[in-house]
């Protein structure tokens, strides 16, 4: 029987994140590779990454098919069935990462039909789009990156070093005080300006400029290499200098909902915001702070967002990943009344969205033609059959999962490049530390969480995680006092010396494990 999942951790964000490695195209991925991709991460549901692989290869065979027929080639959708923590999720994480494409994990129960209280199903679609944008401006924004930090280190000399030309401001009693002292002026003033006391206690300002004088414009020059030299260690990061800034404005806060259009509202928001004037303000901030205000407003003038949004919805329509968890919770038989009504309406609000439609976007129309959808679900009471006939026929493709057991968690523990216990052997050397699991302690965690899983509810690999906070709960609290420097050993005589206890009484392994 095939085993299950690579990730104890199935709960984690599944926000589109970094991943480890570079994204790899459609063309450079065989089925073969994917499978051997996840095999990094999953341990075991080898049908599984088999079904998801083919699915993902098939996108990159239709886009080599003539351009009529390519229209009429649809995605394997597919449905996995199994408990939870047994790798559904992660399986179609880690596949997303892997070719790069934008993906999105929804809860078909926060869905409901018109009527009843929930989200609108096109909301998903929209939330994709925008996961598919923020994908594509990051790296643009990463191709542009040292482009825009050359930027920002001219303007921050700038900052440091006004240009002569640029006129005096007001200057406070005290300025006109350093000037009697024959000391340039700070702030905002340039240095090329030296305030001297006029009549009656006033200021005037006495310009020189830089340009008309070679040895100034030369000894200008040397100043600003050598603030640019400070600049780069990192020794001028707590100086502070005044940068106008923009504001939000006022009605940044506000909403204006849309009858008829969730989700639509805060479009119509930002849309009123463009028409406003823009406001800026001038703050004294430090080095550092206006280095990240600088390097983002270098980002937006040299991102082209009409290309960004252009690409990244090409992204969504063509390789776009939408996960439905928990869609056995909206599957049931038919009843006349009650909550089983909004049950089927939510399949038949999803039901257009699966067989391909125009979603109304913030960005414009997105079609979900070609989106792949993959749906999850436990089906312990339910079953695929309960979903609506014409909703089973777009998800052709079922694989089932298989529980976990000790024998699997003991594999999870050791194999996948993000294990659980190279995590905490990672988090306890911060501290100077070190703590090492031998096999028979691996073995015992494992034992403890299969038994575990079996008397309570099963959770499935996420019940490595509850058991070994607990194992380590003295060690990681002591760690900075007590034993900094010390090599910790688990062995299975540790584990039980802080876990039996525990597990043996029901109700303290209900509360805490």
């Amino acid at each position: 029987m095939t085993s299950v999942t690579a990730s104890a951790d199935t709960s984690a964000p599944v926000e589109q994140a970094s991943p480890d490695e570079p994204p790899r195209w459609l063309d450079q991925l065989t089925p073969r590779e994917v499978v051997a991709e996840l095999d990094k991460y999953i341990i075991g549901q080898s049908e599984a990454k088999k079904a998801v692989a083919i699915a993902l290869r098939n996108r990159w065979r239709r886009q080599q098919v003539e351009d009529e027929l390519r229209e009429e080639i649809l995605p394997n959708n597919l449905i996995m069935i199994g408990p939870t923590g047994v790798g559904k999720t992660e399986i179609a994480r880690r596949l997303a990462r892997l070719a790069g494409s934008p993906f999105v994990k929804v809860e078909a129960s926060k869905f409901t039909e018109v009527g009843y209280v929930g989200r609108d199903v096109e909301s998903m679609v929209r939330d994709l789009v925008d996961t598919a944008v923020a994908m594509v401006r990051a790296q643009r924004e990463d191709e542009v990156e040292a482009e825009a930090e050359r930027l920002v280190e001219e303007r921050l000399l700038d900052l440091l070093l006004p240009d002569s030309a640029t006129p005096a401001a007001p200057s406070p009693p005290r300025e006109a005080d350093d000037s009697k002292a024959g000391r340039p002026t700070g702030g905002s003033g340039s240095p090329g300006k030296v305030f001297v006391a006029g009549p009656g206690g006033t200021s005037r300002a006495r310009q020189a400029d830089p340009n008309g004088d070679p040895l100034i414009a030369e000894r200008r020059a040397r100043t600003r290499e050598k603030l640019r030299k400070l600049l780069r260690e990192g020794h001028l990061e707590d100086r502070t200098v005044e940068l106008d800034v923009q504001q939000n404005s006022p009605m940044g806060g506000m909403m204006f909902p849309v009858g008829g259009m969730e989700g639509m509202d805060l479009h119509f928001t930002e849309m009123l915001q463009d028409m406003l004037p823009k406001r800026s303000k001038r703050r004294t901030v430090s080095i550092a702070e206006a280095r990240r205000v600088l390097l983002q407003e270098e980002l937006d003038r040299l991102v082209d967002m009409d290309e960004v949004v252009n690409e990244a919805l090409d992204r969504a329509e063509e390789i776009g990943i939408i996960f439905l968890d928990e869609i056995d919770k909206v599957a049931g038989k038919r009843a006349g009344a009650g909550p089983d009504v909004s049950r089927e309406g939510v399949q038949r609000d999803l039901l257009p969205i699966v067989e391909g439609c125009n979603v109304q976007t913030k960005y414009g129309f997105v079609r979900t033609d070609h989106m792949l959808f993959i749906a999850a679900g436990a089906f312990h009471v339910a079953k695929p059959s309960d979903l609506i006939p014409e909703l089973q026929g777009r998800f052709p493709i079922r694989v089932e999962l298989q529980n976990l057991g000790a024998a699997e968690f003991a594999r999870i523990l050791r194999e996948p490049r993000n294990a659980l216990v190279r995590q905490y052997r990672a988090l306890v050397e911060t501290e100077g530390a070190s703590v090492e699991f031998t096999d028979d302690g691996i073995e015992e965690i494992s034992r403890i969480a299969a038994e575990l899983n079996d008397r309570m509810e099963n959770i499935g690999a996420r019940r490595l995680r509850t058991v070994l906070t607990t194992l380590l709960e003295e060690l990681l609290f002591d760690l900075p006092d007590e034993q900094r420097g010390e090599t910790v050993v688990v062995t299975a005589e540790f584990v039980r010396e802080r876990l039996d206890r525990i597990a043996s009484d029901d109700d303290l392994s209900r509360y805490i494990l």
